[in-house]
């Protein structure tokens, strides 16, 4: 309070009391995988699919990440975080491409392919330069030069260190491959796409490592170290993400790389961040071909999770592979996870994401049946299905917990929702001072923000009254609490849980006689 000694006038803003919660987001995915370029082991946040394609490259027929992140957006999805793992193939050559034009408007005609000897990076960076023909020299001085032939010059670090020329394209004993292939230590030269026609257009190009996937991987390439910010330790330093999905986790298994063994690691390391985490929750995938039977004995038996952060989706889908036009089965993870973007942006998260359309799946790798889901659904295998003129959907809600508590997916997501908006609402609370006062603040502020969440549908009850309570007293604070400096709030909220099994009962009953009047 200021201390007023002149008289006049006086304007003070003084705090209302009461502090908005705003709801933190609740759609935000992390895809770990692999791609044939961009950062390795770095959160790279991505908006949209060209946003990915220009950082991350294309589709590459080798790898699920891809077709995991473009699922995810052609499902509704929004930002998500990319982390790239795998090692660089030390021994793939520097390479150059030299594309062939006519003039600089004209579309190309050929390429030359550049690639230098040996395997080892180079310290200092081969540049090949096209220039005219050095005339050569005769008794009365240089020679006339041939407009279509060229010299190729290869330049370390700026100096020429080779030249070859005059060249031709055509055939002959001065053909460009021919003469650079036969006669330079540093380079080889090869037509890729046709004899050229004309002479390559003056100008330099570098030698660079060709994009490409990594040659091996191994469990400790995911799980990675939460100190040097690698595989799934980057993703600890990111609040905002809600789920995430390995999807090329079977890209290793099925080449080789990772046995099955190495499969349950990475998914514990995974379930075991999101629950360290306490934010989000971890789509896991399970292995390629299996059938009712064998995914099940691989849900009891070989992987046996038990996890409240985690939920499993089967079988796998069909989607168009652009990379060798035709179909391709992918991990579901990546278009499951737009779905949950989807259905919290359309309903909410306290909707149970299922009985929703899986967009750009055109079959599924396994049909099943009812009678087949009845042994799956218990064990928390949540199974897409095809129905008859309702597409392919999402016929399970469940997560990988035993307990009933937290059976369900949108209770463990609601629960994240509301627990890191409280959190961040609330942060103000620290430092003030530990009284009466303080704890009224605290009871308005988050009933404040749960009567908004149970008229929007999340909290069960006719009345708020039936939907939480906050308790924030005397009783909950005592004295010795207060001089240890800590402030309890008791919460308590009754999610609204989904309608899995609807059950009409019909009978049937003889009517009575009618009176006429």
């Amino acid at each position: 309070m200021p201390t007023y000694l002149s008289p006049g006038v006086y304007v003070e803003e003084v705090d209302s009391g009461s502090r908005p919660i705003e709801g933190v987001g609740t759609a935000v995915a992390a895809f770990v995988g692999l791609a044939a370029q961009g950062p390795l082991n770095e959160p790279t946040l991505v908006s949209n699919w060209r946003q990915f394609t220009s950082v991350f490259g294309d589709f590459t027929g080798e790898a699920y990440l891809a077709h995991a992140v473009y699922g995810y957006f052609l499902n509704g999805g929004g930002n998500c975080y990319i982390v790239r793992v795998g090692r660089n193939d030390d021994s793939e050559p520097l390479r150059a491409e030299l594309v062939v034009k006519a003039d600089e408007q004209s579309e190309p005609v050929a390429k030359y392919e550049i690639k230098a000897l040996g395997s080892a990076p180079l310290t200092e960076p081969l540049e090949i330069e096209i220039a005219d023909a050095t005339a050569p020299d005769g008794p009365d001085g240089p020679g006339e030069v041939n407009p279509e032939t060229f010299d190729l010059i290869v330049r370390r670090a700026g100096m020429e260190v080779e030249r070859h020329g005059p060249l031709t394209v055509g055939p002959g004993k001065a053909t460009a491959t021919r003469v650079v292939n036969d006669a330079s230590q540093l380079i080889r030269l090869s037509a890729v796409s046709g004899a050229p026609a004309v002479r390559p257009l003056n100008g330099r190009v570098a030698l660079s490592s060709a994009p490409a996937l990594p040659v091996s991987l191994d469990a400790t390439d995911y799980v990675g170290d939460s100190a040097a910010r690698t595989g799934f330790g980057g993703l600890e330093a990111v609040d905002e993400i809600t789920m995430v999905s390995v999807p090329d986790l079977m890209s290793a298994y099925q080449k080789g790389w990772i046995d099955l063994e190495g499969v349950k690691a990475v998914q514990l390391a995974v379930i075991a961040h999101c629950e360290l985490m306490g934010d989000r929750v971890a789509i896991i995938d399970p292995p390629p071909d299996l059938k009712p039977q064998q995914i099940l004995d691989w849900r009891k038996n070989g992987a046996g999770y038990d996890s409240k952060y985690a939920a499993m989706y089967w079988p796998w889908v069909k989607v168009a592979d652009p990379a060798s036009g035709s179909t391709i089965l992918v991990p579901p993870s990546g278009h499951v996870a737009g779905v949950w973007g989807r259905n919290d942006d359309t309903r909410g998260v306290h909707k149970a994401p299922a009985n929703e359309v899986l967009r750009g799946v055109i079959s599924l790798g396994c049909d099943i049946t009812s009678r087949e889901q009845e042994l799956l659904n218990p064990e928390g295998i949540n199974c897409i299905r095809s129905f008859s003129g309702r597409g392919i959907r999402i016929w399970g809600a469940r997560t990988l917990s035993s307990d009933p508590a937290w059976r369900y997916i949108n209770i463990r997501r609601l629960f994240n929702y509301l627990e890191e908006s409280i959190l961040n609402g609330t942060m103000w609370v620290v430092f003030e001072p530990n009284d009466d006062a303080l704890w009224a603040k605290i009871r308005r502020t988050v009933e404040s923000f749960l009567v908004n969440e149970w008229r929007k549908g999340a909290l069960f009850g006719l009345t708020p009254d039936e939907a939480f309570f906050v308790k924030c007293d005397r009783e909950t604070n005592p004295s010795e609490g207060i001089d240890a400096g800590m402030v309890l709030c008791e919460i308590g909220v009754a999610p609204v849980k989904p309608a899995e099994f609807v059950i009409f009962q019909l009978s049937q009953f003889s009517g009575g006689a009618s009176v006429l009047e």
